[in-house]
Formats: structure tokens, sequence, C-alpha cells
């Protein structure tokens, strides 16, 4: 929701505005600053959702003057929060969840975290003590960076806030590594800059004399739930939460919408949040919610509107639909880099310009459907982890070739369908056996946790997506994206007690009569249309690079490959990376995935643009 940047020290006003006004497009509503005598500057801008009025402006200081806060994201059960909080002897002079976050901590410390269902990266300075609380929600959804510079220790929102501070602003010596392995980095304290961390997810800390000491707050796998062996009632349990989760999240009190794909997520949500205005209104739901935007590619294997029309008609909404130009974004895209911050497999101008359309249509707050493919394998060769879970089942192996052929385009696929029962199971069977032996593969950082030995070969794959590579990836993604145009996403899939319930299921609950996410599926299928709930095929929100590479964006891409700042860059092996990029824009059987390769090998001199030459 926001954008936040303090240091220890204070700092001089002139170069803290400089990188506070850096991350304006977080927070166009309201900056302030505020610094306590030399000890400290606070600095905030703010994008406003919950109490409009200048009551929610930070850095806000508590009634006694003693704490005072900077803060980005949402607490959406701020409500009972407060409630519990007055009953305890707590007053109020605002309406925000702001005030209900210092006073939770006032009143209950860092175990105020556990209370909390919400995302958050916020610090609180406590001017008694001289001490600074530092917390980042439980997956990592809202950044927070940090840094230690000549005894001064820097906090932001995003890197380019802590960039003035620098002396030097250079790569990382883990870049390389990094742009090799871009779903490996986002869960360490690695950033592609040098000198900079990444605050971690899940935990808090406190600067006190010079030193950061950091505490792990939430682990999954202690919250694992008590789930029925009944799949009909894992189904109603499952609802249940789920519609909760979006209920708590359609608090705001401005109009909301949703990134609909007309995939089953994005169409799980904009149906519920439907079905949860039909019902009733809680205490601060927003009645303004109908709004759905599409992003179209017209010809193209990534065109889903014709799902996305039949969700909105069978709720009763108009949709705007997007037509993504990149013609109409292309001359931003050093712009957009440098906002984006990072390194990424595919162009973010969909994504962008879907986010850019809300807010040209009012909308501030969006609800959308990311988090659940890593919970409950919506990517096909994750599906084959479980088959180890699957051996002694005799019809298992059979369910999960059957929910993997038809799920994946063919362009995209990494096996042949045609032989998918025979090939797919031997050799990853195979495979997975000698690596068990062999100690080797990718693990998941909580291995050694007596939980994760028990929840099956299937869920420790889906758990190293969630937690360490694919999902806190994406959630850093979506974060610029719609942060880039003043959007904030919501995800209740994210919801910790969601995630808690999908960690505490059997795999044969996910993976169920030839399908994938079966209890997502099952749950809510009354409520969107049939064709859209069972839906099998998985495409994917992307960008279709080879056609705009073989088509609008050619001469870009010739010229680029051309220039002599591309053909000098340290960062890139440009011959290799001309001849992929050419293999692509000359090729008459270019793939998908071909061009997507191409744009992943130029990312890192792009980024050199976009970071360091600015």
């Amino acid at each position: 929701m926001c954008g936040i940047l303090g240091t220890i020290p204070k700092s001089s006003e002139t170069i803290f505005r400089t990188s506070l006004d850096t991350l304006i497009h977080r927070g166009p509503d309201d900056y302030g600053i505020w610094s306590d005598g030399k000890d400290i500057s606070l600095g905030h801008r703010r994008l406003s959702i919950l109490d409009l009025s200048i009551n929610g402006h930070q850095p806000m200081l508590d009634l006694s003057g003693r704490y005072n806060i900077v803060y980005n994201g949402e607490i959406y059960n701020f409500i009972e929060l407060k409630s519990e909080l007055e009953t305890l002897g707590y007053g109020f002079r605002s309406e925000s969840d702001t005030e209900v976050l210092l006073t939770s901590y006032i009143e209950w410390g860092a175990g105020c975290l556990q209370k909390l269902n919400g995302m958050w990266a916020f610090v609180i300075w406590d001017r008694k003590e001289k001490t600074l609380f530092l917390s980042k929600d439980r997956f990592g959804q809202k950044p927070l960076f940090y840094s230690i510079i000549d005894s001064k220790f820097i906090f932001a929102s995003e890197m380019k806030a802590i960039m003035p501070f620098l002396p030097e602003v250079r790569p990382s010596k883990h870049f390389k590594w990094m742009c090799e392995n871009l779903f490996d980095y986002e869960s360490t304290e690695q950033c592609l800059i040098e000198g900079i961390k990444r605050f971690p997810a899940g935990h808090y800390g406190y600067y006190i004399d010079g030193k950061l000491s950091l505490q792990r707050y939430w682990n999954t796998l202690d919250h694992l739930s008590e789930v029925p062996e009944s799949y009909k009632e894992q189904v109603e349990d499952y609802r249940e939460l789920f519609l909760d989760a979006c209920k708590v999240r359609m608090r705001a009190d401005v109009p909301i919408g949703t990134a609909l794909s007309g995939g089953l997520d994005s169409s799980a949500t904009i149906s519920s949040m439907s079905y949860i205005a039909n019902q009733h209104f809680g205490e601060r739901v927003s009645e303004d919610w109908q709004h759905a935007f599409v992003a179209a590619f017209p010809g193209t294997p990534l065109d889903e509107t014709y799902y996305a029309e039949k969700v909105v008609n069978h709720i009763g909404i108009k949709a705007s639909f997007i037509e993504v130009d990149p013609l109409k974004y292309w001359n931003k895209i050093d712009e957009y880099l440098y906002l984006f911050e990072e390194i990424y497999l595919t162009s973010p101008i969909p994504m962008i310009a879907t986010y850019k359309a809300m807010k040209e249509n009012g909308i501030t707050v969006t609800l959308d459907g990311h988090g659940a493919d890593e919970q409950f394998s919506g990517y096909g060769p994750s599906l084959f982890y479980a088959f180890p879970d699957a051996w002694p089942n005799r019809y298992g192996k059979h369910s999960i070739i059957d929910a993997y052929e038809g799920l994946v385009p063919a362009d995209v696929g990494q096996f042949d369908q045609n032989h998918v029962s025979l090939f797919t199971y031997t050799k990853f069977i195979t495979k997975w056996v000698l690596k068990k032996i062999l100690g080797k593969g990718q693990i998941a950082n909580d291995y050694n946790h007596p939980a994760f030995k028990r929840i099956g070969s299937f869920n420790q794959h889906l758990y190293l997506m969630t937690h360490d590579t694919i999902l806190p990836t994406l959630l850093r993604n979506y974060d610029r994206y719609s942060m880039i145009n003043s959007v904030e996403i919501r995800m209740p899939f994210m919801d910790h007690r969601l995630v808690s319930y999908s960690f505490s299921l059997p795999w044969n609950s996910k993976i169920r009569n030839g399908f994938t996410k079966s209890i997502v599926r099952d749950a809510m299928s009354t409520l969107m249309p049939e064709e859209v709930a069972y839906r099998k095929t998985k495409i994917g929100f992307n960008s279709p690079i080879v056609d705009w590479m073989k088509g609008p964006l050619k001469e870009y891409f010739m010229d680029l490959i051309n220039s002599r700042q591309f053909i000098q860059s340290d960062y890139i092996n440009a011959k290799e990376v001309k001849k992929q990029i050419e293999g692509v824009i000359k090729g008459k059987n270019a793939t998908f995935a071909q061009a997507g390769n191409a744009w992943n090998s130029l990312t890192p001199f792009l980024w050199e643009k976009a970071m360091l030459k600015r």
C-alpha cells in the first residue's frame, strides 16, 4: 500500500527526501518525514486505502508519543483486533489499520505478529529505549531491504531508495549466480545491488546499538492443521476458509477489482467476491467491487478472453478487456525495468499494462488469484513428485498421469505427452530414487523440520516452490507490477490459514479424478461456470513474446543487438544472445520457449541499462 524509508542516525533532509521520492509510485497520495533529534529519520509515501483522512498519515505516533511507525501493507483483521484492544482499555483516534497495528505491538510486542492476518513490512521506533523493531509478513508479500553503510543503518521498500546512500552502485558479486538462478535468490538475503540485503519473510528483528538481530516467528510446518479424513469435509472446510479470506480482503474505503485471466484461481476469486456481495457485506467491505480487468492477446495461444467472458457473464458484471499492444508501452521499457528493479524470465509489459488500466479506471485495490499454483500443483511437471506417494495406491500413478495429460501447451511442454504414461513415470521414479540415494537435488530450507518428513514427497516439492523458489519470486514480481501503477494486490490464497491447511492435506486431495487443484475446483465449482472450474489447460499469465519479437518489436530487437552498448556489455555473452534473438526473429518455427530463453539471456543487459546507466 505504501513505501517506507528510514535511517539511523538521522540523515540530511536533502538526501532523505531525494531517496523517499524514488518511492512516489508506491504512495502518490501523501508523504511524511519525521526525525527524533539526531537519532533517526523516518519517511513514508502513502497510498490511501483505509481511513482516507489525515488521521491515517504516517509516520504515525501513538497517543503517548513514545512509539512511531512507518508501515507498508494491510492488516485484514484490524477490525477484530481493534475490538479486542478496546476491551483492554485502548482508545483510537483513526479508522486506520496502521493505528491498530501500532497499538497491537504496544500491547503484545513481537507476539502481535501471530495475531495478524495480512501482508506487511513495518518498522516501529521506541523513543524511550532508542530501539528499532522491524518485521516482514509470513510469506514476503511486501518488500523490505536494508543496508549498513559507514555505521548508518538504512531500510526501505525498494533498493532504489537505498542507492543514493551507497558510495557506489554496482552489481552484487553474486550477480551472475542470481541471473542463472532466477527463482532461488528471493528467499535469501542476496540482492542484485552490492551492499544491500533483503529482510527475510516470516521474521522480525531489533536494531540496537548498531547491530541487527533477526528472529523467525513463522514456519508453516509449525502450524499444520487437523484435517478431516473425509474429502467432502475437507472441501467444505476449504470453501469456508477461502470465502472468509476473500471477505476480509474486500475491506477497503476505495473501489476494488480483480485481474481476471479466465483460469481457475482468478475466477474463483472474483466469483467468491460476487457470492460475498450477494450474501451480505461485512463491516468495511467495499460495495464497489464489480471491476474485472482481462489482458487480451488476440490471435495468440495466450488469449483467454473466452473463459473470462464466461465468468463475468455468470456473475453478472462487465469486464474491461485490455488488448496489450507492446508498441504502446515499449518506449518506457527502461523506466519500467528501473521501477521493477529485478531480473525475470518474461517481459513485464502485460502485467504492468493490466494494473495501469486498473488505476486509470479508479481502482486502487485488486484481489488476485496468485499462490494456488504452488500450493496445489498448477505446474505440470510438479505433479510427478506425487508418484512416490501414490506408489502403494493401485490407481495412483494413473490419476497423476491423467491429470498431467492435456495440461501443458505443446510448445512449452517438457515431455512427449504421447508417451507420458511410460516415459514420464519410469524416468521420474528412476531420477527420484537416485537423487535420494546420492543426497542430491534441490531441497527446502526447512527439510530438517520433523513435520517436513511427514507431509510426503508431493507436499515437500510444493513446499519448496511455495516458500523458497517460485512463489517468493512471483510475490515480489506482482508487488512491483502493481505498485509501479500505485495499485495494491491482495491475495486470498495467501491467507496463512489457507496455506497451513493446504500443506496439511494428503496428495490425493490435490490430484483427483484426473484433475490438478482438485479441492479448489470442488470447493468453488458451485460459484462459477463448470467449464471454467474444471478447465484443464494451464496457460499462465505471460507475454506472447515470440509473436512480439517476430512482429511489432522486431525492429527494436534488431537495433538493440547491433548497438555498441549491447556489444560492449560486461553482463552478457553478446554474440550468443544475438544469435538467440536472431534465431527467434528469423526462425519460421520459433517456439514460445525459444523466445522466452532469448529474453531471459537478454535481461542482464536490460537491467544494466535501467539500473546502472540510468
